[in-house]
C-alpha cells in the first residue's frame, strides 16, 4: 500500500470513498462489494457480496460500474479485478 502522507488521504482511503458512491447501487439489490487490496501499481482487488456474487452480469457490474466510478473518482487505478 502506498504511504500515508499526513493530512493527506491514503489510496486506500480514496478508493475506498470512491466505493461508498456505488454500494448504495449494489445494496439496492441485494449485494455489496468488499475492498480488498489496494497495491502500488493501483491495482485494486474488491470481492463481490451477496446477490452480487451469484448475479450473471456481475462482470459487467465489476467493469462499468465498479471500475468505472472508481476510477473517475481516483485516476491512479490502473485496473480492478474481482477476487
Amino acid at each position: 500500500m502506498t504511504e500515508n502522507t499526513p493530512g493527506k488521504p491514503t489510496l486506500w482511503d480514496r478508493v475506498s470513498d470512491a466505493l461508498e458512491a456505488i454500494r448504495p447501487h449494489l445494496q439496492n439489490d441485494g449485494g455489496d462489494v468488499e475492498l480488498v487490496n489496494v497495491d502500488d501499481n493501483g491495482v485494486v482487488q474488491v470481492r463481490f457480496q451477496g446477490a452480487c456474487r451469484v448475479c450473471p452480469a456481475a462482470s459487467i457490474t465489476l467493469s462499468q460500474g465498479v471500475q468505472r466510478s472508481i476510477q473517475e473518482r481516483v485516476p491512479e487505478v490502473t485496473e480492478v479485478v474481482l477476487v
